[in-house]
């Protein structure tokens, strides 16, 4: 039996191993197109490149309006927000109490909210302003359940852990400390398994505790996750508004408002970048996208799944567990974008370079999650898993269906634009970087070189821009695409600036001096050093790892934090 077992997965993994081969050949290929392309495939390569262009362009178009309606929908919400709470500052003492008593039962939440904060090696203060801004809520005490995740691997956790429970004693409903043990075979360390192992102990003490797990939301924070009760509102009302919320993974947009004129300018631009990525992804009208650092899920859904995976294809794990349930429910889950950004903190360190090269090992670790790829188009196209019984008889893997108004009557269609959406969120950065930058002007020196002979790449017979009318008018025709190229995110770009001054203004209560101002459009000549630095090296670094897939090293990213009083 155990030898049958072997072979199958055995047979398992050589099959679906042409998945692993996609990230690694996609980043090699599209450094070695660059001089062989125009060399050797001149009018192969031409094609590809107007084509590779159009759709670029198409998908920022398309990024534009996403994200211009994910940036509307935020200012409305904050701004109802605010609007009520005018109104309950509006009222005298005895109308507000009458108030109070006579919607007590529909105000108060039958939901409890479990934030895990997974932690390694963070400033103690940073976890407590963390964990105080939570305490702020109107409903901690009675809705609000801290799962404090340390690692057994860090020098001083259980004293760092119990100064934490002590400072924050009767400001929760109840407050959970979990150490996952170092070491542990097969697992791959970081986030995502010290995530899963407190989910998993977190969700068994709180039954212990009589917690009812139908009434769980189980939020995911960052050590740094700055998140305001308006968050907590509306993923209650999602979760009561929405026809099957079991099947539902609440996602909020990013943002970096909490030290960032305390960084290089680069550094600050790429996580505005990245945050706008992520809020365009989240308008998406069939619920396929996916969660950035901070996001919620009902514990049933967690067990469903089996919680979060902690190999070396988990890595990252918002992402991936966003995969992991689309997957496991045969594509009946869905994201729920929750239009209430989540504040956060830039790396910082103290000096520019140290800072630079910090933000250049988060990006590091960040794109490590390139091992999704090879993920989602084993889930989607390859072998599933076996299931095999005490004879060694392979079973069939079945999951259990159920009726939602989020499912797709087509499945297949709803993995191909998952795929889509994978591949998008990963192969354009590890090829844009070198086919925006480098393809057209390399393109012309070796086709178009200067007069001397020794630079003569290619007989002027065999150039086909020169012999061929159709491919003079498409050489032509990418020359002016990659012109426009930019524009896109130049427009999201200032969508943002002024998403960024409301959201200051309106929901962290900031004054005008404290927020971006015209000054800062200087920030905007170091893209191209946040691009290649933060984006493309990094991520090609990723994606030829994969070859061989190293256990890399726990590395956090330092923060240079002050509690502020």
């Amino acid at each position: 039996m155990g030898v049958c077992v072997v072979s199958l997965v055995t047979e398992e993994m050589l099959l679906n191993y042409p998945f692993e081969l996609v990230a690694p050949m996609v980043a090699i290929g599209s450094i070695l197109l660059l001089p062989l392309g125009p060399l050797l495939i001149p009018r192969f390569y031409l094609v590809f490149l107007f084509l590779y262009f159009t759709y670029f362009f198409y998908t920022q178009v398309n990024h534009i309006f996403k994200f211009y309606l994910t940036a509307t929908t935020m200012k409305k919400t904050v701004r109802q927000w605010n609007r009520s709470m005018d109104t309950s500052k509006a009222l005298d003492n005895d109308a507000l109490e009458d108030m109070e008593s006579s919607v007590k039962a529909s105000e108060r939440s039958s939901l409890i909210h479990a934030f895990i904060i997974p932690n390694y090696a963070e400033p103690e203060l940073l976890l407590q302003d963390t964990i105080k801004r939570l305490a702020h809520h109107s409903q901690a005490r009675t809705n609000h359940i801290i799962i404090l995740a340390m690692e057994e691997s860090e020098e001083g956790h259980a004293a760092k852990a119990e100064s934490l429970a002590t400072y924050f004693k009767d400001s929760f409903l109840h407050f959970i400390v979990t150490v996952h043990p170092a070491n542990i075979p097969g697992e791959s360390r970081g986030k995502g398994s010290n995530l899963a192992h407190a989910a998993r102990a977190g969700c068994a003490e709180m039954m212990q505790r009589g917690v009812d797990r139908r009434q769980v939301v189980l939020t995911v924070s960052d050590s740094d996750s700055s998140i305001p009760e308006l968050y907590v509102k509306e993923v209650e009302r999602s979760f009561v508004q929405a026809d099957d919320p079991y099947f539902l993974l609440f996602a909020p947009p990013i943002f970096f408002s909490r030290n960032a004129f305390d960084v290089p300018a680069a550094v600050r631009m790429t996580d505005i970048t990245w945050s706008a990525m992520v809020m365009s992804s989240l308008s998406n009208s069939r619920g396929i996208a996916f969660p950035c650092s901070t996001y919620s899920l009902s514990m049933v859904l967690a067990e469903r799944v089996g919680f979060w995976d902690t190999d070396a294809d988990a890595v990252g794990e918002d992402m991936h567990m966003m995969l992991k349930c689309f997957f496991k429910t045969d594509g009946l889950a869905r994201c729920c974008p929750i239009f209430v950004p989540i504040n956060l903190t830039n790396v910082q360190t103290p000096g520019f370079w140290s800072n630079m090269n910090a933000r250049f090992v988060q990006a590091k670790r960040h794109y490590n999650g390139v091992a999704d790829v090879a993920y989602t188009l084993r889930h989607a196209f390859g072998v599933r898993s076996m299931t095999v019984d005490v004879n060694g008889v392979v079973l069939p893997t079945q999951l259990t269906k159920k009726s939602s108004m989020y499912a797709s009557p087509t499945f297949w269609i709803d993995k191909l634009l998952m795929c889509t959406k994978v591949l998008e969120a990963h192969m354009v950065p590890v090829t844009s970087g070198w086919l925006m930058f480098a393809a057209v002007p390399l393109m012309q020196f070796i086709l178009f070189p200067p007069s001397h002979p020794s630079l003569q790449w290619i007989d002027p017979a065999d150039n086909p821009i020169l012999t061929s009318e159709f491919y003079s008018t498409l050489w032509s025709m990418v020359k002016v695409i990659t012109v426009f190229l930019p524009f896109p995110l130049f427009a999201t770009l200032a969508i943002y600036e002024h998403l960024h001054r409301v959201m200051d203004r309106e929901l962290y209560r900031k004054s005008k001096q404290e927020s971006r101002s015209w000054k800062n459009i200087f920030d905007y000549a170091t893209l191209p050093i946040a691009a290649w630095m933060f984006m493309t090296i990094p991520s090609t670094i990723a994606c030829i790892k994969r070859l061989y897939k190293p256990n890399d090293q726990y590395i956090v990213s330092e923060k240079f934090f002050e509690l502020k009083e």
